[in-house]
This record gives C-alpha cells, structure tokens and sequence, in this order.
C-alpha cells in the first residue's frame, strides 16, 4: 500500500513537472530582439514573406491582392510574396493568435486595430511602425523606395490616428467604410410615408412597425408576402456602440474601463426588444443576411457596411438569392440614423488595416514593410476601393482622375454588359461615407476591447432572440440585471472593469492558456490510466 501511494505521489510530481515545463516554454518564451531598420536593403538576399488577407469569395479583390504582389516583385525581384487568403477577419485573428506561440505568424496581416491590441500582448511580436514611417531612406516618401510612394501627409491624418496603440503607429490603415442605410424606397412610400432628407432612429422602427399589418389572408399588406423582417441589422456591435455614441453615453475609457452597463444601454435594449418582440427588427445572426430579405422585397430597413452594397438593391451585382426571388423597388441609401438630426451626426469608421510581425532577419522585416507601404499607391488604393464600397486612405487617390472619373460615371454597364463597376448603390454608398469622414469615430482600443465590442453586440443579440422565443422571456429591470452579469462574466469584462489581469491579459491569449489546460489534461488523464495499469499487475 505504502508503494502504491509513494508511486502515485512520484506520478503527480512528475505530471507537475510536465505541466510547469509546458507553462514556462509558452508563458516565458524569450521576446524576439526590438527591430531596427537597417542602414540598407540587401537587393542580392532571397527574402520569402507571408501575406495574410480577407477577399469575402470577392474575386475582384484577389485579383487586385495578385496583382500588386506581381508589381512589387517586378521592382524587387529578391521578395517572394506569399498571398494567403480568408474570408473573415475573425479566421485571421484566430490563426495569428495561434502562431503567435510557435513564432509561425504572417509577415503581413490584413486586421482590424481590436485584433491587433491583442497580438501586441506577445512581446516582441509586432514591430511599432513609427520609425520605418519616419526613415529617410525607406519610409514613406523615402528616397531608397523603388516606387512612388506616399508621403506620410498624403496618408488621410484621421485613418492614420486609428493605428496608434499604446502611443505608437502599430498598424496602417488600408482601406475604409463605415455604416449605411439601404431601403426600399418604393415600399416605404406605397405606406404613405415620406423619407426624411435625415433618418431617425424613431422614423425607421415607426415605420417597421406600422408594416406588420397584414391582410385578411395572413400575408402582409406592404409586400403581399408571407415572410417580412421591416428592419435587420447586420453588425449588432457598431448599433449599440454608434447609438451609445450619439447619446453621448459611456461604452469604454481610452484605458480600457467599461463603461457600457448603464441606464442608457438599458433603455436601448427595451426600445430594440419592443420592435423585435412585435417581428419588425431583427438581426443577421437571427434572422440571416439583411441583403438577401431586402432583395426579395421583404425587409424595408437593412443597415450594412458601405462594403457591403454590391450585395444590396434589385439589381445587386453580388446577390445570394435566386433570380426569381428578386422583387423590383427604387433601392436608396442613406447615411446612419440619427436620435438628434440638428445634432452632429455619428458614424462608425472601420475597415482594416495593415500590421507587420517581427522576425530575427531585419531585412525580412524590411522587405515586409516596403511590399505594406506598396498597398498604398494609388493603383492599389483605387482598384481595390473600386471591388466595393471602400474608400482610399490617402488623399492622393481620393483626388486622383481615374477615382474622380469612377464616382462620376454612376449606372454607367461595363465592357461586358455588367453593372458591377458603376452600380449606383455602391458608389451612392461610396459618397456617403467621403461626405461623412469627419463625423466618423472609432472606439477606444485596448486589449480586451474586442471582448468588449462582442458584448455591446450580443446584449442585442439577447433580448431579440428572448422575445421571440417560444415561450418568450420578458425583458424587464431583472433580465437587464442577468443580462450585465452575463456579459461581464462571459466576456471576462469585470477583470477589465476591477483592473484584475489574467494570465491571458499578461500575454497568453485566451486560446493559448486552453491549450495548455487541455495539453495539462490529457497529461493527467496518462499519468492515472499508467497508475491504474501499475495496480491492476501488482493485483495480478
């Protein structure tokens, strides 16, 4: 008896062991050396960098990915750029953090500035970009650069300022959209209503409401169908952000306090759950995608990326649904309701930007600096604004001829007869945001906010989903109460909020310390199945 403890006690110390040893290679793995830019690019070194991209099945976008990639290796033929592309930004974001720890991450990345907060928790993995912006030789504008570079002015000084993080460039911008009403223009007024030359958030779920009326038969009187969703929200994280906005209510702290579970997201919620509660609101996530219900002549209100209009109206060049769905309406879009129309109007900013991973090689990191710094000419810029509602981020390409010729010829058919260049949704989308830039803002990004813009979208998420469920839940002061403590727990918001950091906030991603937990498992699932085995032979 006393052997078998003795072995079991030796057994334990060893899976300890183990699992110390797996915690110190991951949590204390030594940081890469701080980048210096090199007095000169080795034109005669191979350098091999990996590009990471988002093209949403676009093949357009590709196509532009593709063939910058080929210019730029015409101008430095030693750079083998290789394209690797995904169809969400979450994909990338999940992939980076999972290589942050093998030291396998891109080169360069395509993501948004909530991501890269995260992947800066790995020292040494990302390299600041202050000084390579600066660099005489190599930065923007720089004398050594073999091709046309941007000045660092040219870049539009508001799209820059959202890559500074912790007080330093971490990423530069590429592209950028915001938020937009599309509607069907010929249904609202088949109701008698006249669109305001500024929406309201009162205007839309009056009207959404009012269009639940049905006829004697069951189908609704607006439509003459059987299905209708008046009002769907594709992103319910930028409608409670940009509403809290408009309100002037808290949602974050520059340093990272969370500031959303207040009366103002409390009252929000209600008017959200009225409207969902009745069948006229409802959500991408609930309901589906709100271009496909808008395309079919059943949605009246679907609010969408300025990226998102080649998907949008009766004649959307990009539609999911079949042909004999599509329902002929005047299709308009309108900038982002307001609560307050004399008030200045807020709108989100956001598309993605681009960061650059430390590596050993400096030349490496050189040479991934010079192919971002590329996606910033004006051939790039524009061909890619031009696959979709995008705008450039510099002002050299929004004021450039082929750009200001492109948003003048609304409507106008390609060469092969398609309407996908000059479809007018999207270039209607297009200036709407170019009009709007100054009234755009993005939130306080710090590492955790992404936790925190997954909450503020799920709240939503939530009480539409508990009004429509069978049986119902009420949405009432106690589900609100449930609802902050859920979000907070869920989402790990109290360690924000109380200042507690976890092992993940100190550098181990979320998905990293599950890891290990899981790899600590199987670990003590080995050690007692070795033990029982031990026993079963001294019993025999």
């Amino acid at each position: 008896m006393k052997r078998r403890i003795i072995s079991f006690i030796l057994a334990v110390a060893m899976l300890a062991s183990l699992v110390s040893l797996l915690t110190s290679c991951h949590g204390n793995k030594k940081p890469m050396a701080e980048f210096s830019v090199p007095e000169s690019f080795d034109g005669s070194k191979k350098y091999e960098i990996s590009f990471w991209a988002k093209s949403d099945t676009n093949i357009r976008q590709t196509k532009v990915y593709q063939k910058a990639i080929a210019d730029f290796e015409k101008l430095y033929p030693n750079v083998d750029v290789k394209l690797k592309i995904y169809t969400d930004y979450q994909r990338i974001y999940n992939d980076v953090i999972t290589n942050i720890h093998t030291s396998t991450t891109p080169n360069v990345c395509i993501s948004y500035p909530d991501h890269i907060a995260t992947y800066m928790q790995g020292e040494g993995v990302m390299v600041p970009l202050d000084k390579l912006i600066d660099d005489e030789k190599f930065g923007l504008g720089g004398s050594e650069v073999r091709f046309d570079s941007v000045e660092k002015g040219d870049v539009i000084e508001k799209f820059l300022a959202e890559g500074v993080l912790d007080g330093s460039q971490m990423a530069i911008p590429f592209v950028r959209s915001s938020e937009a009403v599309y509607l069907n223009k010929t249904y609202i007024e088949k109701m008698g209503y006249t669109i305001p030359e500024r929406l309201t958030w009162e205007f839309i779920f009056e009207v959404s409401q009012a269009a639940m009326e049905k006829n004697p038969d069951g189908t609704y009187k607006v439509n003459g169908q059987s299905v209708l969703v008046p009002f769907i929200y594709k992103s319910t994280d930028n409608m409670m952000i940009q509403m809290l906005a408009q309100l002037g209510a808290g949602y974050s702290t520059e340093d990272g306090r969370v500031e959303i579970f207040n009366d103002t997201t409390e009252q929000l919620l209600y008017m959200i759950a009225e409207s969902a509660e009745l069948g006229a609101f409802s959500t991408f996530r609930i309901s589906s995608y709100p271009g496909d219900f808008l395309n079919a002549g059943q949605c009246l209100f679907a609010i969408d990326s300025t990226a998102g209009a080649q998907w949008m109206g009766s004649e959307a060049p990009l539609a999911d649904i079949d042909e004999d769905a599509f329902v002929d309406f005047e299709t308009a879009v309108y900038p982002l309701p307001q609560f307050d129309t004399e008030a200045d109007p807020k709108m989100i900013s956001q598309g993605p930007s681009i960061c650059i991973f430390n590596k050993e090689d400096p030349g490496e990191v050189l040479a991934s600096w010079l192919f971002a710094q590329y996606l910033l000419t004006n051939e790039v810029q524009i061909s890619y604004a031009m696959t979709e509602g995008y705008v450039p981020v510099t002002s050299s390409a929004q004021s450039a001829p082929e750009y200001l010729d492109y948003l003048s010829r609304s409507g106008e058919l390609d060469e092969d007869g398609s309407n996908y260049t000059y479809y007018p949704v999207k270039i209607a989308a297009t200036k709407i945001l170019l009009e709007n830039v100054d009234n755009t803002f993005i939130t306080p990004v710090f590492n955790g906010s992404a936790s925190l813009r997954n909450a503020a979208g799920q709240m939503i998420e939530d009480v539409t989903g508990a009004v429509r469920a069978v049986p119902k839940k009420t949405v009432d002061a106690a589900y609100i109460d449930a609802l902050y403590e859920k979000m907070s727990s869920l989402y790990h918001l109290d360690e924000l909020a109380g200042g507690t950091r976890t092992a993940a906030d100190e550098g181990l991603p979320a998905g990293s310390v599950a890891l290990l937990v899981a790899l600590s498992t199987v670990w003590v699932a080995l050690g007692t199945a070795f033990i029982v085995q031990k026993v079963k032979k001294r019993k025999k």
